[in-house]
């Protein structure tokens, strides 16, 4: 499986956050960036298990160069990230 990019984001007073770009919908959250990354490995996998339980296409990974032209994705820090079981 390939890895695919996240996106974490933190504010002052929050969690850290992570969002893919290329399964909308997939979030999760973690106090510690340590948190946030185990969080987003298991989150991904969860994710694209659900969609092929569904028979839904999984995407192959975006490239950084597309995800961070989008100006809504500007404000967060690119991670590669794959799905837990295939770490």
């Amino acid at each position: 499986m390939p890895r695919y990019l996240a996106l974490i984001h933190k504010e002052r007073k929050s969690d850290f956050g992570v969002s893919f770009p290329d399964f909308p919908g997939c979030v999760t959250a973690g106090e510690t960036l340590q948190e946030a990354a185990e969080m987003a490995a298991e989150a991904l996998e969860l994710h694209i298990e659900g969609m092929a339980e569904e028979g839904l296409a999984i995407p192959e990974p975006s490239p950084i160069e597309t995800v961070m032209a989008d100006a809504e994705n500007r404000d967060g820090v690119a991670v590669l990230v794959a799905p837990r079981a295939n770490r």
